[in-house]
């Protein structure tokens, strides 16, 4: 009969040590914190038969924080991921004095960083069950044994306390002590739960520290120019939303496009790191709100030469008169119309300067004409009315930027691949760097850095594109333009995937699941948020009508 025992309780041991394998396993599989409490707690539970317990968290403030209740018996499930909140004060482990608390338990437990096992709370004595007596009043319960296990880390520091009640004999059914070998499995899983619980944290805290320093870098660009205040910060936002609604599609092309929890925060940074490179780019490029503008704006340089200029016909108007001693009539006619021409040539170069619409021939023309105003730089030397660097900015045909400009601005793709490629990505995070950097690339091959076509492309290289060009779209912090409507938006964005810019599938998502209108209501002005009709949006065919 006692070799039989034995053998069952070598085939129940066995059983709990395969178990315990097993919960080792699974907490270092669990990446949420809070589920991963809520696994040690119940873990520690099935592995000692316990009824219920408690799961405590050492605070800055050197006190354990009731983070984790269960009691079958009871039906009591508190903290974790139950959404009840725990209502009891913390258990304080030292007194207002500054001495070593040793009558609760847990604080026992902590300060003599040992085990505490109590075969009955009531007959216990050294320790302050009053809480317990009161909580077993007031349910009817009857708290019995006691298992407290202190939680340490890889660096022997108590993080944390398991506190298990009423251990059960599963042949009997009645509460009893807690066992040697309950106590040896809790203290085993202890162990294992502490430094998979600290893990799990510095990585947490890896992963913080990493997104702090990217939003560091991101908030340095924006601020950098406050045309592009924010872009860094919206655009990552816009891309989980498409993102998160293509996983969604259950028909059309991307019905079997998935993502899983990896792949999505390797989304997420490339999201959030697709403009890094423009910390390289110059400011008054970025900057670059009307032609002329460098440092500061030469417009102001062109509007002194025609004072200087109106200041010269005067003085030959003066000189003529002199000269005339007559009828001066003509002469001041002539004067009044040169200095109407004057304005009016002035007046044209700073139109042209805004470069808000399209310049005709005829309009880069009259600038060429206007060069040739008689001038005389500082030495005296007779050159042109506007230098070549002026006229070269002035006739750009479209918006401020020059195909200069242009080369650098589009440079900050190729530097975010560079630098990006520098870093020791781990493997979850390899494809940062291309995802990143190809944002501006389209599926014609007419994009930039690389040029790469379609099938180059990586379909979350295409989220950020089209995350990029609306967010550019609908932004009204731009030294260019105004913010577009969502109509407008949507049909240059829908002209753009029938010429092979972006990806049509993703847009027809991008409009199936109306995410340009969860983005507006988040960050565009009410003024922006029309009301859309999507028949008129071109590249798109509404789904029919049930």
């Amino acid at each position: 009969m006692n070799d039989l025992r034995q053998d069952r309780g070598a085939g129940d041991l066995l059983k709990r040590l395969e178990q315990l394998n097993q919960i080792g396993v699974a907490l270092s599989q669990e990446k949420d914190i809070t589920k991963l409490l809520e696994t040690i707690l119940i873990a520690a539970k099935d592995i000692t038969r316990a009824d219920g317990g408690t799961l405590y968290r050492m605070t800055e403030e050197k006190s354990l924080k009731f983070e984790i209740m269960h009691n079958d018996t009871l039906g009591i499930a508190m903290g974790g991921t139950s959404g009840v909140e725990i209502p009891f004060y913390p258990v304080y482990l030292y007194d207002q004095d500054g001495k070593p608390i040793y009558t609760m338990v847990a604080a026992y437990a902590v300060h003599h960083d040992q085990s505490v096992n109590i075969a009955d709370a009531y007959t216990e004595e050294g320790f302050d069950f009053t809480g317990t007596k009161n909580f077993d009043k007031k349910t009817g319960y009857r708290s019995t044994s006691f298992l407290t296990v202190p939680m340490k880390n890889h660096e022997n520091e108590i993080i944390g306390v398991l506190q298990l009640i009423n251990s059960k004999d599963p042949a009997a059914g009645k509460v009893v002590p807690f066992s040697d070998t309950d106590q040896h499995l809790a203290e085993s899983l202890a162990s294992q739960a502490a430094i998979a619980l600290t893990n799990r944290m510095l990585i947490n805290q890896l992963e913080e520290l990493f997104e702090s320093f990217i939003n560091l870098i991101n908030t340095a660009i924006d601020d950098k120019s406050p045309y592009t205040g924010g872009h860094c910060q919206r655009v990552p936002v816009l891309t989980m939303m498409l993102a998160e609604a293509a996983i969604k599609a259950d028909h059309g092309p991307l019905k079997d496009f998935a993502l899983d929890e990896k792949q999505l925060y390797e989304l997420k940074l490339a999201g959030l790191l697709h403009d890094c490179g423009k910390v390289t780019t110059p400011v008054h490029v970025v900057d670059k709100s009307t032609k002329l503008q460098t440092i500061y704006d030469r417009i102001n340089l062109i509007d002194a030469r025609f004072e200087i200029l109106k200041r010269d016909a005067e003085i030959e108007l003066l000189k003529a008169k002199l000269a005339a001693r007559g009828d001066a009539s003509a002469l001041e006619r002539a004067f009044e119309e040169r200095l109407a021409q004057l304005a009016d040539d002035r007046e044209f170069l700073r139109n042209c300067n805004v470069g808000g619409e399209f310049m005709t021939p005829q309009q880069q023309e009259r600038v060429r004409k206007i060069t040739q105003y008689p001038w005389r730089d500082e030495q005296g030397q007779s050159v042109n009315f506007l230098t070549g660097d002026e006229v070269y900015n002035l006739l750009i045909s479209r918006g401020t930027l020059t195909h200069n400009d242009r080369e650098i601005i589009n440079n900050h793709v190729a530097m975010t691949h560079k630098m990006l490629s520098a870093l020791p990505w781990p493997k979850h995070l390899k494809n940062v760097a291309e995802y990143a950097a190809s944002h501006h690339e389209r599926l014609d091959g007419k994009g930039y850095h690389r040029g790469l076509t379609g099938d180059q492309l990586s379909m979350q290289a295409r989220i950020i594109a089209i995350a990029d060009v609306f967010e550019a779209l609908t932004a009204k912090d731009r030294p260019y333009k105004p913010g577009k409507t969502l109509t407008e938006s949507l049909q240059i964005l829908g002209r753009m995937a029938q010429e092979s810019h972006i990806d049509p599938h993703l847009f027809d998502v991008f409009m199936r699941e109306k995410v340009y209108l969860k983005y507006a209501r988040q960050f565009l002005d009410p003024a922006q948020i029309d009301e859309v009709d999507v028949i008129r949006i071109p590249g798109y065919v509404p789904p029919p009508a049930h």
